[in-house]
C-alpha cells in the first residue's frame, strides 16, 4: 500500500475532534488483529486513558509525547519523534500529545476501544 493510497476518515468519536484515521489492516472494530495511522494536527492532545489490548506505536511523522500515568502532565511526557516507537501492556494508563502535525501507526488486537480515567475527559460523552 502506498502512502498516497491510504483512506483518511475522521477518528471515533472517543478520539478529540481534529484527529483522522486510515486502516491498513484488519478491522478495529472487530476481532483480530488490526494496523491503523492516527494523523493529528499539531496541539492535539488526548487525555490520560487505556486499552483493554496491548498497544504497538510507531512514530511514521512529526513529534508525538507520550507519557505514562492518572493524568496529562507535559513535563513528564517522552517526545518520540520519526521512527520512534512505544509498546504499551493492556489497561495501561497513558496519555499523549503532538507538538507537530503527526501520524503515529498503531498496531493491536480489536475491537479497539479507549477507556478514559477521567470519565469527563471523554469526548464521546456529552457534556
Amino acid at each position: 500500500m502506498r502512502a498516497d493510497q491510504l483512506q483518511w476518515k475522521p477518528a471515533p468519536p472517543a478520539v478529540p475532534k481534529g484527529a483522522q484515521i486510515a486502516v491498513l489492516s484488519g478491522d478495529p472494530n472487530k476481532q483480530g488483529p488490526f494496523t491503523m495511522r492516527l494523523k493529528t494536527p499539531a496541539g492535539f492532545k488526548i487525555a490520560a486513558h487505556s486499552h483493554p489490548t496491548a498497544e504497538r506505536l510507531t512514530i511514521i511523522s512529526g513529534d508525538f509525547h507520550l507519557g505514562m500515568g492518572d493524568k496529562l502532565d507535559e513535563a513528564k511526557a517522552e517526545k518520540l519523534s520519526s521512527g520512534g516507537f512505544a509498546e504499551l501492556p493492556a489497561n495501561t494508563n497513558h496519555y499523549a500529545f503532538t507538538s507537530t502535525e503527526t501520524v503515529v501507526q498503531i498496531d493491536s488486537v480489536g475491537p479497539f476501544a479507549i477507556k478514559y480515567v477521567n470519565p469527563a475527559d471523554d469526548p464521546s460523552k456529552s457534556h
